[in-house]
Order: C-alpha cells, then sequence, then structure tokens
C-alpha cells in the first residue's frame, strides 16, 4: 500500500482525537475540582478540538499548512483553562512540523513536536501548577524524547512512549496537587491529554485503548468528593475569556495587568493573535486591560459559581424546534421540544423563535437550546439566542440543518445533564447524521447530477441534488445506499405529501437486503414537497 501522506496522518489524529474526547467527555466533566470544580473541562475540550477539526479539513493537504490550521483553529476555539493549553501544545507543535524539510517519515518530528508543546503550555500559563495537565504534557514530551534518540525511532514507537508516559503522569497526578487527593481524583486537562495521546497511537497502529476508569492510584471512585475541596478553590469569581489582536509586548504587559487582577491565567497564541482566561473578580478591569493591549473580540464573562449549582438548583431548560410538517411536530413535541410551525414554504421568523422559548418558560428565565432543523432557519435561530442573551438567558443554537438531525439530536436531549453538556450531546448527535431526501422537479434545471425536466424525481444527499431518476423508489434507495456508503447502524425514513402506499416499506426492505446490519424507523412527518425525508446515523 502505498505511504499516507503526512498531513493526511495530522488529519486523521484530529479525528480520532475528536471522537475520542466525545466518548470521554462525560467522564472528563466529572473529573473536573482544578482550578474550579465547574465540570465543564471534557466539554471544553471537546469543542476546543472540533474548532481545530474544521479549519484543519479546510487546509491545504500539505503538512505544515494543515499542523498550522489545526493549531489556529484551536486557538479560535479554545474554550476555558485547559483547552487554552491544548491550543497553545498544538501552537507548539505546529511551529515544529512547519520547519522546511520536516517530514514523520520516523518519530524524531513527532518528539520535537511534543518537547516544544510542554515548553510553549508551560509558558502560556502565568503559575504553573505541578500535577495538571502541564505536568503530563512534559512527561510525555520527555519519554517521546527519549524514544527518538534511541536505534529506530519510528514515528508508532515514539506515539506509543508518549501515550504511556502520560497515563503513568497522570495516575501522579493526585500526589502532586493535594485538591485532587482530597477529591479522590487524577486531573481532568491531564485525563484531556491522555485521550488526545491514546487517539495518535490508535490512527498509527490501530490500537484502541481500553476505557480508563476515574482512578488514583489502583482505586477507582465513583466521583469527584467536592466536600473535601477547599474554599479557596470554589471561591466567587469570574471566568473571563476574549480572543485578542494585539503585538507581543502588548500581550507581556497585558499579563503583567491581569496577574494582578486574578488567578487560573492563561495567554496563549503567535504572532498578533491570542486567547486570553483569567478568573478574576473585577470582570470589567480584565476586559479594560485588554482593550490598552489591542482589539478584544468574542468577550465571555462566567460567573463561576453558577457552574457548578447542584442539579437540583438547576434551571428550567427550554428546546425550541423548527418542525416542516405537522407529523414532524409531534414527534418533536413528543420528544419534549416546543414547537414552531409555520405556513408552507416559509421559515420560522426570530419572533416566533422568542415566543415558543416564551411558551416553553413563561417566567422567561430558563436555559434555551434552538433546533433550527433548516439550513435557511440556522441565521434567524442564531439571532433568537443572541437576543435571549441580551436579556440574561443562557441560549445555544445546536446546527441541524435537517429535520431528521433534529429528531437524531432530541433523541440524546437530557434536561438534568449541564448545560453545555447537553448542547454539545446534542451538536455530537445531528453533525452524525447524513441527511438526505427525495422530491419532484417543478421545473427544468441545471443540477449537481444534471439537467433534470418537470416531473423527474431528484434525490439529495446532505444539501445537493445527487440523483435524477423516474420512480421515487428507485431514487429513494439509490439516495439511502449512498449515504449507507461510509457506514450507518440506523436509516430514519419521515413520509410526506405524495409518499404512496408501500414506498415507505419499499425503502426499508432495500435497507434489509443491502445492509442488514442497519435498523429502519420509519415516522409519518407530513411535510409538503418531500415525499421522503431520510437520514443515516
Amino acid at each position: 500500500m502505498p505511504p499516507v501522506p503526512d498531513a493526511e496522518i495530522v488529519l486523521r489524529w484530529c479525528r480520532a482525537g475528536l471522537d475520542a474526547l466525545a466518548a470521554a467527555r462525560e467522564e472528563i466533566d466529572a473529573l473536573n475540582v482544578y482550578p474550579v470544580p465547574d465540570g465543564d473541562t471534557g466539554t471544553n475540550l471537546y469543542l476546543t478540538m472540533e474548532a481545530a477539526v474544521q479549519q484543519a479539513e479546510a487546509a491545504p493537504t500539505e503538512l505544515a499548512a494543515t499542523a498550522d490550521a489545526v493549531a489556529r483553529g484551536a486557538l479560535l476555539g479554545a474554550r476555558g483553562n485547559s483547552g487554552i493549553i491544548v491550543a497553545q501544545m498544538l501552537r507548539g507543535v505546529a511551529d515544529v512540523l512547519g520547519r522546511p524539510g520536516t517530514t514523520l517519515a520516523d518519530g524524531t518530528a513527532l518528539a520535537d513536536g511534543l518537547g516544544h508543546a510542554a515548553d510553549e503550555a508551560r509558558r502560556a500559563v502565568a503559575e504553573p501548577v505541578e500535577g495538571t495537565i502541564l505536568s503530563v504534557a512534559r512527561a510525555a514530551a520527555d519519554a517521546a524524547l527519549n524514544r527518538a534518540q534511541a536505534p529506530d525511532p519510528t514515528l508508532p514507537a515514539v506515539a506509543l512512549a508518549a501515550a504511556a508516559a502520560a497515563h503513568e503522569a497522570l495516575d501522579r497526578t493526585p500526589s502532586q496537587l493535594d485538591v485532587l487527593r482530597r477529591a479522590g481524583v487524577v486531573d481532568a486537562g491531564g485525563r484531556g491529554l491522555t485521550v488526545l495521546l491514546d487517539a495518535f497511537d490508535t490512527v498509527l497502529t490501530g490500537r484502541r485503548p481500553l476505557p480508563r476508569p476515574r482512578t488514583v492510584g489502583t482505586h477507582t471512585v465513583p466521583a469527584p468528593d467536592l466536600e473535601h475541596v477547599p474554599a479557596a478553590v470554589v471561591g466567587s469569581s469570574y471566568e473571563v475569556m476574549y480572543l485578542l489582536d494585539a503585538a507581543r509586548p502588548e500581550v507581556d504587559a497585558l499579563r503583567a495587568t491581569l496577574a494582578g487582577l486574578g488567578d487560573s491565567l492563561v495567554v496563549s497564541g503567535a504572532g498578533e493573535q491570542w486567547n486570553v482566561h483569567v478568573h478574576t473578580d473585577d470582570a470589567g478591569a480584565a476586559i479594560e486591560a485588554g482593550i490598552a493591549a489591542g482589539r478584544p473580540h468574542r468577550i465571555s464573562v462566567t460567573y463561576l459559581p453558577v457552574q457548578h449549582q447542584a442539579p437540583a438548583e438547576a434551571q428550567r431548560r427550554v428546546v425550541v424546534a423548527f418542525a416542516a410538517g405537522d407529523g414532524l411536530a409531534e414527534l418533536f413535541a413528543e420528544a419534549g421540544a416546543v414547537v414552531v410551525a409555520t405556513a408552507t414554504g416559509h421559515r420560522p421568523s426570530t419572533g416566533e423563535m422568542l415566543a415558543a422559548a416564551d411558551r416553553g418558560d413563561p417566567g422567561r428565565t430558563g436555559d434555551v437550546v434552538i433546533l433550527p432543523n433548516e439550513r435557511d432557519a440556522v441565521p434567524v435561530a442564531e439571532a433568537a439566542a443572541a437576543e435571549l442573551r441580551t436579556h440574561g438567558r443562557r441560549a445555544a443554537v445546536v446546527p441541524a440543518v435537517a429535520q431528521v438531525q433534529g429528531l437524531a439530536a432530541l433523541a440524546v436531549h437530557e434536561p438534568h445533564r449541564a448545560f453545555d453538556a447537553d448542547v454539545v450531546a446534542m451538536t455530537a448527535a445531528a453533525g452524525q447524521t447524513r441527511h438526505g431526501a427525495v422530491t419532484i422537479a417543478a421545473r427544468a434545471a441545471v443540477t449537481m447530477a444534471g439537467v433534470c425536466e418537470p416531473g423527474d424525481v431528484l434525490g439529495v444527499v446532505d444539501g445537493d441534488f445527487a440523483v435524477i431518476g423516474a420512480d421515487l423508489l428507485d431514487v429513494a434507495i439509490e439516495v439511502v445506499a449512498r449515504m449507507l456508503a461510509a457506514g450507518g447502524e440506523l436509516v430514519t425514513v419521515v413520509t410526506g405529501d405524495g409518499a404512496g402506499p408501500g414506498l415507505a416499506d419499499g425503502v426499508a426492505r432495500a435497507v434489509r437486503r443491502g445492509h442488514p446490519e442497519a435498523d429502519t424507523v420509519i415516522y409519518r412527518g407530513g411535510q409538503p414537497r418531500y415525499p421522503l425525508l431520510l437520514g443515516v446515523e
């Protein structure tokens, strides 16, 4: 087999790392007791890596460009203390992989990259603390550098050495940081780093790491013991984050100013683009310091104690969903959503989405999750969410661009889960659902599949016309086959206007014949113009 290009190895690792963080996210959230027990480290790392993947997938397929895109995406999307540290580590790796003539032919470049990453991460933190992700990063880098100096430093051997050392260092974190020992957990950020290093080993060798229980040494514990977290760690403060456009001298001065305003200070970046994170009691002063240094944007201020309320104190959560037909409206309502239904052919307005949020929470104080379920409705949903935030409500838009993606997102919705964790789970479910449809051409047109004439049957795959035919069932079967070509476990068929008797059952029979490993569910949607909506999870 021909060798895999270096850029492709990096991209595969990014995707594998994102999938692994999705699987470990709730575990990592549960481990999160330092520096603030806000239970979001796993979620923050997932969101940071998701931004890195998005940038990497749009980058040129060349090692330096791909690595730089990963670092840039992580910087722009970094969330929380650990997310910014990981972003800075990715910048350190990218700096090494961007050197002229660098390849991944052996493990030397990876070892050098991990060493530079560990150094960069430590420099980004104003007051480095042992027993955190910094300790795990240093141990992984040292092991990789040692293995690279041995005979035959292959890439898989260096990656495995780094991953193994990271796990050993993670197990030592409770002995290095007393708050972890007292809570009975290992460091959450360090655990996230082991997940990413394991993913790289998996990409190179196919080995699958065993699920890791929450442990201290050899003792498994059920969950963090927050009663024994020192009060100083749980102290009242704001988390202030923003992106900053500024030159390095101004950033160095900003570090000194912010160090006097709070703690958990992390500033990552390079050139004139930075990500700033600090916990402080004076959020206004932290933002003003950023204005004095350069141009802060995407400013976020979070009152930390709100993040670790007991579940009984959690606010009401409303899910608003746009439904394209009466049957779909019933499905969304049965799943617990407040439904926005509009006249045929009209997308919902911002006002209609806001009214639905108020119907679900007349007190107008609860969290809101919006499922647009149509591509054209996404900007409307974003505007509604922005308006809700101006009134002090937490609001998020799950980027579902099809009705079947909205159904998948609602299937994993858990109202008692932490808000950010619930949004991440719903977003992941929507993103992992391929969507298709079958419709009838109303006029002649040029499509991605060729020229169609009025009355032709059109098959849609992920938003593009991909099939032209004469029979609804034949086209529907072809659409599902294309979506299942990349794998799938569940096929969703939603019938609409024009779906004659037996059409959905015919699709189900074809799935059973061609893909017996996949299950099929059929719903009545009642949507106009599309006899079938199709989804593959």
